[in-house]
């Protein structure tokens, strides 16, 4: 590398490591030759000259920057540029502490950091995913221990994760509905993956309001989470999240179709329970659907179905009439 341009990089401020990185997934092809040169090493050991400096650009330049690398389609150059050249260490050392952090004893592409930069390059180009992607394993680092089996495990890696971001979070200064979104999907990236056809509507139904506005994110992250090299296990776990998405998909198209409730309920509450019209039938009918949208009742069953919850509401209400069914 010509020695004019290392003394000018030398005295640029330190943005144009970010920029590098940037500009070396953008030209993928050159980049795979580039980084094979000894050029490529001196602009690496320049870059961790200067790593640390980084410290002291704005948080949301850093941010930008970073996320500018993300959104590309060969987004792994540019994260294992940000590696070689010393800028993850600096911005981002719970991500750096997965670099040969194994899963799996003698399995590289098991390797965390490996993995990591999959999961990102799969995951779609929209920026809550490609954050979720890229920190969705942090707490792996904290939680890994092998059993006597010889097996590794990482219990409870997400909620540490989730954790974990928070400072990350704070540290890049995330607006507050991004914060929130980026940590709901860190937590719950494994959810999807654990769907099981034997599933019930009302499970599904469960699933569905518990994640509520990151759905379509999270099944993103899920799959972009499959990076299996074992034949036909990936298309598997591809298609069962597609199937979960499917009955999702199915089971708010039929909600919005026909009611929950049967249209005689309020009826049929008023002659059981030998009750006057009230506001008191309108909540007991909430109730039902506050329940049936939790998952914990079923859906569209006939008036008889739903009369002893009724029952079991009433008893609960200080405020309800003394009962007086047939």
């Amino acid at each position: 590398m010509r020695p004019e341009l290392l003394s000018e990089l030398r005295s640029s401020d330190a943005q144009w490591i970010l920029r590098t990185g940037r500009l070396l997934a953008e030209d993928a092809e050159r980049s795979a030759q580039l980084v094979k040169t000894p050029a490529y090493q001196q602009l690496c050991a320049l870059a961790q000259e200067q790593a640390r400096e980084l410290q002291s650009v704005s948080p949301d330049k850093l941010r930008e920057q970073l996320e500018l690398i993300l959104l590309l389609d060969a987004v792994p150059v540019g994260l294992q540029w940000l590696y070689d050249s010393g800028a993850l260490a600096q911005l981002l050392p719970e991500l750096h502490a997965t670099v040969n952090f194994s899963q799996e004893a003698g399995r590289r592409h098991k390797d965390v950091w490996e993995h990591t930069k999959q999961v990102v390059w799969q995951s779609p180009p929209r920026a809550m995913v490609r954050w979720s992607a890229l920190l969705h394993d942090i707490g792996k680092v904290k939680t890994r221990e092998f059993t006597s089996d010889g097996k590794v495990t990482f219990h409870r890696h997400s909620e540490v994760g989730a954790r974990m971001f928070d400072d990350i979070g704070r540290r890049f200064l995330f607006e507050r509905t991004h914060h929130r979104s980026l940590r709901f999907l860190i937590l719950h990236h494994l959810r999807p993956n654990a769907y099981l056809p034997s599933w019930t509507d009302s499970a599904v139904r469960r699933f569905a309001k518990e994640i509520g506005p990151y759905l379509q994110d999270l099944l993103d992250l899920s799959r972009a989470d499959i990076t299996s090299r074992r034949p036909g296990r990936r298309q598997q776990g591809l298609s069962n999240i597609d199937t979960l998405s499917g009955r999702v998909n199915q089971i708010c198209a039929e909600d919005a179709v026909i009611p929950p409730l049967p249209s005689g309920i309020g009826d049929a509450i008023m002659a059981k329970f030998r009750m006057p019209p009230s506001k008191l039938i309108g909540d007991l009918k909430r109730e039902l659907l506050a329940k049936i949208e939790a998952g914990e009742i079923e859906p569209r069953m006939e008036s008889e179905y739903y009369l002893p919850l009724v029952e079991q509401m009433l008893a609960a209400r200080s405020d309800a009439p003394r009962l007086c069914c047939e």
